[in-house]
C-alpha cells in the first residue's frame, strides 16, 4: 500500500486572486511532481514554463526563485514531508527596497 501525505500549495496570482489548495501526495514526492498532480502546471502556463527553465538548478537563486516551503526556496527536486505548505511567489513589479527608498526621498522632499 503507498503512504500518501498531505501538503498545502498557496498562491497568490495577484493581490486580489489567491489560490490554496490541500493535496494528498504519495511518500516521496518531490515538488515538481507535486505541481503537476494539483494541475498548477495546466492552470497556470507561466509556472510551467518557469519551472521548465530551472529545472535542472538545485540551488535556488534568491531573484529567479518562484517556488518555496514555508517562505523557504526549495528546488524543485524538494521531497515533500507531511503537512508542507508549497508557496508559490508572483514575480514584484518593482523592487520592495527601491520603492522603500523612492518612498522616503519623497517624504524628505515634501517635509522640506
Amino acid at each position: 500500500m503507498v503512504k500518501l501525505i498531505t501538503v498545502y500549495l498557496a498562491y497568490a496570482e495577484s493581490a486580489e486572486r489567491q489560490h490554496y489548495l490541500t493535496l494528498q501526495v504519495a511518500a516521496g514526492t518531490n515538488l515538481y511532481e507535486a505541481l503537476a498532480q494539483a494541475g498548477w502546471l495546466t492552470q497556470f502556463p507561466e509556472l510551467a514554463n518557469w519551472c521548465e527553465q530551472v529545472a535542472h538548478i538545485n540551488t535556488p537563486t534568491a531573484k529567479l526563485w518562484h517556488v518555496g516551503i514555508y517562505a523557504q526556496k526549495q528546488p524543485l527536486s524538494y521531497q515533500l514531508q507531511p503537512l508542507d505548505r508549497i508557496e508559490v511567489y508572483r514575480s514584484l513589479s518593482a523592487d520592495p527596497m527601491s520603492q522603500r527608498k523612492s518612498k522616503s526621498k519623497q517624504k524628505i522632499k515634501y517635509n522640506q
